[in-house]
């Protein structure tokens, strides 16, 4: 392409692990670098290169977001300890996405990516359910203990005005074991409601929020009380006006209520219970490589990636020479999502109408029956429909788009 359209302002790109770098790279190849003018701000978040650098890379690409206000990052390895010996690291170290999440605060917003021939698992889903998950905070940033025998734990709050130091004792332990303790922060919590509400009427959808406040007295409660003071101050009457409305219920309910709703609605969960159940919505839409994946922080910071894993059995196939069929449309969509948002802070529409033209191109193509296996097992039955591998489906959607452009 002779004239290619020029991105404005620097993209801060951070790169993946395993399967998910080999497409990452690809996407960027045959799909990006032939019609667009880029400045990037490259972070290589590669496991060896996170132990390389004691993990530093992650919060330098964390700090550059907050400096450009719009990052894209691929899937990356969060090591337990068979990891550690695999790649020879210095220890487990902590998740690169929960790191970036609690540099930068914010809501993730998790949305299916549908198309017309495959049909969601829950027959009563008609519209997409997004899921805003609260990025900050519980076991992403808890403290944890091995308790190596019996003996007291206890937990000492020490007031920074020099009050009186508060001792609670947490377990009396009979015998060896385990503990794990969450915090969250209450003007966290307030950004996600804010950020929650402000998405719902915006999209003029359901707002659910559940908890297990009926358990979890304090904490759990506390979220509850801090979304029902902000909805009744600021948004009850706008969502009325919209004709929408907040809904609050336990988290078992909602489990329950999901799945026979028509879908069509934000529903708002702590950050593990958004991990989990963004995954739930994802597989019953099609695929976990079908999730486009957001956070939006108070800050005016927005960082795309991909909702799903590193796609690690396909890499060792990939690194023995066998062929792969792995779905690239999140690891797309993270790039999509982050040129749309580039090109509208820049008031840019060229790059917006090429983010746009990619996507629909993308869908496209797998309504027209070329995709990757894990979507040719659940597509409607048609006699053009066709497996391709990996770099196929990619290369598919760059005849079409180049056609497009």
């Amino acid at each position: 392409m002779a004239n290619k359209i020029k991105v404005k302002t620097t993209l801060v790109e951070m790169d993946g692990d395993e399967m998910t770098r080999i497409m990452w790279q690809m996407v960027k190849d045959k799909l990006l670098f032939p019609y667009l003018n880029m400045d990037i701000d490259y972070y290589d978040l590669h496991v060896k290169h996170r132990d390389d650098t004691d993990d530093r890379v992650t919060t330098d690409a964390a700090r550059a977001i907050m400096k450009y206000g719009v990052g894209i990052k691929c899937a990356t390895i969060t090591p337990n300890e068979d990891r550690v010996k695999e790649y020879g690291l210095k220890k487990a170290w902590k998740s690169p996405n929960g790191t970036i999440r609690s540099l930068l605060d914010g809501t993730v917003f998790r949305k299916p990516i549908l198309v017309n021939n495959i049909a969601p698992a829950v027959s009563s889903w008609k519209k997409p359910i997004t899921i805003g998950r609260h990025a900050y905070g519980d076991v992403y940033d808890n403290f944890e203990m091995q308790i190596p025998q019996a003996g007291k734990l206890e937990v000492v709050f020490t007031p920074q005005d020099g009050g009186k130091p508060q001792t609670t004792l947490v377990k009396d332990f009979p015998s060896a074991g385990i503990v794990q303790i969450n915090h969250n922060l209450e003007q966290s919590i307030l950004s996600f409601a804010k950020a929650c509400f402000t998405y719902a009427l915006a999209e003029k959808i359901d707002l659910w929020f559940s908890t297990k406040d009926t358990i979890s007295k304090i904490y759990d409660a506390g979220f509850r009380e801090i979304f029902n003071r902000e909805f009744e101050r600021n948004w009850k009457e706008k969502f009325k006006k919209a004709g929408i409305e907040y809904f609050f219920t336990l988290i078992d309910d909602a489990v329950a209520r999901i799945m026979k709703s028509e879908g069509g609605l934000l529903w708002a969960l702590k950050n593990y219970d958004g991990d989990v159940m963004s995954d739930m919505i994802a597989s019953a839409s099609g695929s976990l490589a079908m999730m486009t994946s957001v956070l939006v922080s108070p800050n005016g910071w927005f960082e795309y990636e991909a909702a799903h894993g590193t796609v690690q059995k396909h890499y060792y196939k990939h690194l023995k020479g066998e062929e792969t069929s792995s779905n690239s449309m999140a690891l797309i969509f993270a790039w999509t999502g982050g040129l749309r948002k580039r090109g509208e802070l820049d008031l840019t529409p060229e790059v917006v109408n090429f983010a746009n033209k990619l996507e629909k191109t993308a869908l496209e193509t797998i309504e027209g029956g070329i995709m990757t296996g894990d979507l040719l097992l659940l597509a409607e039955k048609k006699p053009f429909n066709r497996k391709v591998n990996t770099e196929g489906f990619i290369d598919a959607i760059a005849q079409t788009l180049k056609k497009k452009l």
